[in-house]
Formats: structure tokens, sequence, C-alpha cells
């Protein structure tokens, strides 16, 4: 996706300002309640992001509270849980009318202590100027109650190590599912390192590859039978053995640097609700 650098300096005042947050689930296309499904934050201000430098309100993504932003655990009493078919789309809105206004994926994972990613939006401009992050839920996936957690990472200040994580998580309970065995699972924290070249990435000075932060997503095979896989169709006993390679997305980049930028898993889940995860 092409990006010019006249477009790029005239976007530079929306980095310091261009905070958001996801209060809003959508189920096939239709929007319910802000925080009625998505479990709110208890930030000093909601859009705050989280980052390893210049950090607000202590949250940094080795933290507990990384798993769903600060204080989302508490909220979950309060927060009900949607009832979601396998194979359904769902999305997660920003509030208050706002855009993502940095570059930079977005990524959605299930589960609960173990966690898989079902959606990943890799090149750096894809998400620009959109409020919605939207993907399709697994059909394999087996039945039971998760949390689905939504991110989106700007990277506009990677390059001087000031990744910012906006992500929220919703309450789902999932019904026509599958048997597939979701994987591969990651923790939350641990599964990102500061060091990680995904968030020390610089989007300017030349094209080059972005180095997808997390796991691979999990893909179901039709032909019968889950795991990691392309699209394409097969039988069970066609499955591949290892883990496919993860390739860097390539980005095309702006031109001029942003300067001071800004315990269960899914097999259990059936026998947990959705507000004890934690």
């Amino acid at each position: 996706m092409k990006f010019s650098a006249v477009a790029a300096l005239a976007l530079e005042p929306c980095y310091a300002s261009a905070h958001y947050f996801f209060n809003m689930l959508l189920i096939d296309g239709k929007e319910t309640r802000p925080d009625q499904y998505v479990r709110a934050n208890t930030r000093q201000a909601k859009y705050n992001p989280t980052k390893w430098v210049n950090v607000r309100d202590g949250m940094t993504p080795d933290v507990a509270d990384f798993r769903c932003n600060k204080g989302a655990f508490s909220s979950a009493p309060r927060t009900q849980t949607a009832e979601v078919r396998a194979g359904a789309r769902l999305g997660f809105k920003l509030a208050v009318d706002a855009t993502m206004q940095h570059p930079g994926p977005a990524l959605a994972y299930e589960g609960d202590g173990d966690w898989f990613k079902m959606h990943e939006e890799s090149r750096c401009w894809c998400t620009w100027d959109k409020d919605v992050v939207e993907f399709t839920v697994p059909k394999d996936i087996p039945d039971g109650e998760y949390l689905v957690r939504v991110e989106h990472i700007g990277v506009h200040g990677a390059h001087v190590g000031q990744a910012e994580f906006y992500n929220s998580c919703a309450q789902v309970k999932i019904t026509g599912g599958g048997h597939g065995t979701p994987g591969p699972t990651v923790k939350f924290p641990g599964a990102y390192k500061q060091t990680d070249p995904s968030f020390n990435f610089s989007i300017y000075g030349g094209f080059k590859p972005y180095p997808m932060p997390g796991p691979a997503v999990w893909t179901v095979w039709t032909g019968g039978g889950s795991g990691q896989s392309s699209n394409s169709t097969g039988s069970a006993s066609e499955q591949p053995t290892q883990q496919p390679t993860r390739q860097p997305v390539p980005v095309q980049p702006t031109s001029t640097p942003i300067s001071n930028a800004g315990s269960g898993g899914p097999k259990g889940c059936a026998r947990r609700h959705a507000r004890s995860f934690k």
C-alpha cells in the first residue's frame, strides 16, 4: 500500500493526540451497547496507550493488566457475556467516533490464560483511519466461554522504542463449534518482549518488511481436523507437522520520522465463566 511523503507530513500533527480505545462489540455487523460485552478499563484517560517508554498509568506490556487493559478484570462482574456462533463475524469498534490514526498492525486473540491468534492485519497502513477491527470466529473452535482480545499497535514511534498498544477484551460464549485444537498459544504478559523486532521497527527510510508480533494465526483444515496450515483445502492426513514459516510483511514507509513520538486455556473454557477470566 503506497503512502506519499506529502500525506505523511500532513498527518504528523495527528500522532501526538490520536489515541483511542475499543468499547463496543459487533456481532455479524450489528452494534451492541458500549461496554455491554467489552470490559471497561480504569485508566486515568481511557484512551491512554500502553508503552515501554514514557509509561502512563503504570501500564507496560510486562504487567498482568496487559491482558485486557488496566483494571479490566474489575469490570468483569458488570460485563455481559455475548453468545456467538462459531463462524460468526466479530468486530471491535472505537469509542467516541475515533479512528485509528497511527500506522500499525491489528490483531485478535481468543482464550484466557492461553491465547491463540485468530486474525491479523499486517501492512502498516491497512488500519489507517478505520474505526473497527473485524474478523471471523473459526468454525472449528470448541464450544465454551472465552475472552476475545483485540489489539492495535501504533508503530509510528517504534524506531525509538515507543510502540503503542491499544487493546480491550470482550466476554463471549461460543456455540455450534467444532473439535479443533487452537494454537500455537501464548501468554499475556509474556508473548511480547521489548526487544522484539516488531516493536523496534522503523517505517522511515526505505521500503522493508514488517515482522508481525506474536504467534501465527490459527487456521483450520476444511478436510477435517485443525492445525497450523495454509487456507487451502486438504485432509487431516495432509496437515503439516511444523508451524508455518512467518514471513515479514512488506511495508511502504513514510519519508520523515516523527519527533518526540509520543490458567485455563481453550480446552478448559467450557468449565468456567468468562467473568472469572483474568
